[in-house]
């Protein structure tokens, strides 16, 4: 049976890209029939379908693994609980009964705020933002769901790596900066976020929940500095944000996210064990490059 991957983007793609590599029959949806020959001029074979839109999922093939990796647009007119909920609900209605596994990326945002303490997989989530209430509602839908019995449920933590780092514009025009002090930053660099979706794919014995991080929460005030010296940038000046604003301590998302289950469950060895590493490779050149297809997004 083939791979089908609903959201072949900055993630799903290199997902995607790997699985053909090792000689995978890949499926890949996407709403527009430009991209679709994009991704099968790359060896995917493309469905034209919108999660949004149920009439259009007929006809969905049973799948040994389906990854959901679908990530919302502020450009689309659907909103995140549109996309997340009702979109997962769309294509679970339209998948057939013999689907293998399903990976379900999620976030970390799904915890919402811990004042910086550590969470885990145990962790109570009470997100108060509109992304982590949908994605936790969406965790909610699968496991409900006859399929979530082999559902597994992948929280990253925030994916960067070339051409996906934070606020590079802001760094190298040297402005003062908004970023809280003593706040943090969880981050998973792309590339080991896709070796933990193989590993979860082959290794994980649903259902069952991880946390996807390197396990080295940084200050976000550190990390801005070390990106800035690596861009060649001044030294960043940082002032306190607003209250409830991004980047503030209160911004309901402050916490600190370990990875012991999935070190130990899934085997994942990082690359990039920390964001010092992720980011030199990432600015240095010496990163993995986006597989050719993902460069038209």
């Amino acid at each position: 049976m083939p791979k089908l991957v609903f959201g072949c983007g900055y993630l799903g793609g290199r997902v995607a890209a790997r699985w053909r590599t090792a000689g995978a029959h890949v499926m890949a949806v996407t709403r527009s029939p430009q991209r679709a020959e994009t991704l099968r001029a790359v060896g995917l074979e493309p469905l034209v379908a919108d999660v949004t839109r149920p009439e259009t999922l007929a006809g969905l093939p049973a799948a040994e693994t389906v990854l959901w990796a679908v990530g919302w647009d502020a450009r689309s007119p659907a909103t995140r609980r549109q996309l997340y909920v009702e979109g997962l609900g769309h294509v679970l209605a339209a998948l057939p009964p013999t689907t293998g596994r399903i990976i379900f990326i999620s976030s970390t945002g799904v915890y919402g705020d811990a004042d910086g303490a550590w969470v885990d997989e145990d962790s109570p989530c009470r997100p108060r933002r509109e992304a982590g209430r949908a994605l936790l509602a969406a965790e909610e839908l699968l496991r409900a769901h006859p399929l979530g019995r082999r559902a597994v449920v992948l929280r990253m933590a925030g994916i960067y790596g070339p051409g996906r780092l934070l606020r590079t514009a802001e760094l190298l025009a040297g402005r003062p900066m908004p970023v809280a002090s003593g706040s943090f930053l969880n981050l998973i660099h792309v590339e080991d976020a896709a070796t933990a979706v193989l590993a979860a794919a082959a290794r994980a014995q649903p259902p069952r929940t991880y946390l996807i991080c390197d396990g080295q929460p940084v200050e976000r005030r550190a990390y801005f500095a070390r990106a800035a010296e690596l861009l060649g940038g001044p030294a960043p000046q940082f002032v306190e944000p607003p209250l409830g604003a991004a980047d503030s301590r209160h911004d309901g998302s402050n916490k600190r996210t370990r990875n012991a289950r999935m070190t130990a469950e899934l085997g994942v060895t990082l690359k990039y064990a920390n964001y010092r590493a992720g980011l030199r490779a990432s600015l240095s050149g010496g990163d993995v490059p986006m597989p050719a297809f993902l460069t038209n997004l």
